[in-house]
């Protein structure tokens, strides 16, 4: 469906015209109409669809089409979201969208000077996306009204849940004196944190579940490969090396392993960049930068990016340690097959990880496909120096797939 059918301003078509927004997705195309009409939504939709531009275009349109040319001040939204990334990256979205119209998005987190944010909201924001600590410490200091908010969306909502943040949740809504609308998005919740939400929402809140019969997206083709746990940077540096043209995240257990793995891959001459809490917000900031401009392609990364995350033309999501949390599975193989991109997803297995995939595909209600090595093969690649490995992954995987074609022939 076009945008156009919506009837929203021309100034936000154009917009969204500029930015490549053509035809609506699913989520796209079942909230936007119930978040126009002012109703309480939670959307539970795959990583990758859109779920931003779902809740970001009516709240947009409503706050553009209601201001007279003269401004009224006050915060009419406030997007909540776990991290710093998420945050900046939510706020480029309405940025972008917002370009031609008369609203004033402002994505606030911690990490940098407060002076610049504090003289950014005093100038006055329509929109606030925020993490909240910063945002608490901002209204304590009494830079932040919430007063006049209209709407809350929770970005990411299970995750804000589960961190334990319902009690900032319900502050921050007694603080809200008008009526007002709540919407939740995310692409997994479970039965706990279900009720959790709909405790925050009204009784006649809509609720819009996108494929919930696989969470993950019909755009990634993800697998499974036995390898044990000293063995992996060998495995990982050989796919890195036969697929130089890839962009890659690479996601580890803890920030300690992150530098581990990338000073091993730094010892065979492949470049990395590394992302974890343990880095300031500017060092966090200029290797997002390098790795969305692709002056580098592989990123080494905690759960701290596995959530909603959208990186252009990721193409190869390696989980070289299994999420402790089988939810995460879903949202790091997320990051790439975006949109209507498509993606590979290949995760490394040892021995210990195994209840983990267990619980994963438990969560998924299905076994993931398992890519087979040989005991020669893997003795090949396990055994060379990590500066002269000469059997190809590669190849493996294109047997696998092979294979796998000429079953479909057969049937």
């Amino acid at each position: 469906m076009k945008f156009e059918k919506f009837h929203l301003s021309e100034d936000l078509l154009r917009n969204l015209n500029d930015n490549g927004f053509f035809r609506t997705t699913d989520i796209q195309f079942k909230a936007i109409p119930s978040i126009m009409k002012g109703e309480d939504v939670l959307a539970i939709a795959q990583t990758g669809t859109g779920k931003t531009a779902a809740f970001a275009i009516p709240i947009i349109n409503g706050i553009h089409s209601n201001k007279s040319s003269k401004r009224v001040l006050g915060i009419k939204c406030l997007v909540m979201v776990p991290t710093r990334e998420l945050a900046q990256q939510i706020g480029e979205v309405f940025n972008r969208l917002s370009k031609h119209t008369k609203v004033k998005p402002f994505a606030l987190f911690g990490g940098v000077e407060q002076d610049a944010q504090i003289k950014k909201l005093q100038d006055g924001i329509d929109i606030l996306i925020a993490t909240p600590g910063r945002m608490f410490d901002l209204i304590s200091q009494g830079f932040i009204d919430i007063s006049h908010i209209e709407t809350l969306v929770l970005d990411e909502a299970d995750h804000m849940l589960d961190l334990g943040f319902i009690d900032d949740i319900e502050s921050i809504k007694r603080k809200m004196t008008r009526r007002h609308q709540t919407l939740f998005f995310s692409a997994t919740i479970s039965p706990e944190i279900k009720k959790l939400a709909f405790s925050q929402v009204r009784s006649s809140a809509i609720r819009i579940q996108i494929s919930p019969e696989d969470p993950v997206s019909k755009n990634v083709s993800h697998f499974v490969m036995n390898v044990e746990m000293d063995d992996k940077r060998f495995f990982l540096a050989e796919y890195l090396k036969q697929n130089p043209e890839g962009k890659f995240i690479i996601f580890v257990r803890t920030r300690v392993r992150a530098e581990r793995v990338a000073k091993a891959m730094e010892r065979v001459d492949i470049k990395t960049l590394t992302i974890h809490g343990e880095k300031d917000q500017t060092d966090r900031a200029e290797v997002m930068k390098a790795f969305r401009s692709g002056d580098c392609k592989i990123l080494i990364a905690t759960d701290l990016s596995a959530r909603g995350i959208d990186i252009p033309d990721v193409t190869h999501v390696i989980n070289y340690d299994l999420p402790e949390k089988p939810e995460n599975y879903v949202h790091r193989i997320g990051r790439t097959g975006r949109g209507f991109n498509k993606g590979i997803a290949v995760s490394f297995c040892s021995q210990e990880e195994k209840p983990l995939l267990a619980e994963i595909e438990t969560l998924l209600t299905k076994k993931i496909e398992v890519i087979k090595v040989s005991k020669k093969d893997y003795q090949i690649i396990a055994s060379q120096p990590e500066s002269a490995i000469d059997a190809s992954l590669q190849d493996l995987l294109d047997s696998e797939d092979t294979f796998k074609k000429s079953k479909r022939k057969k049937k």
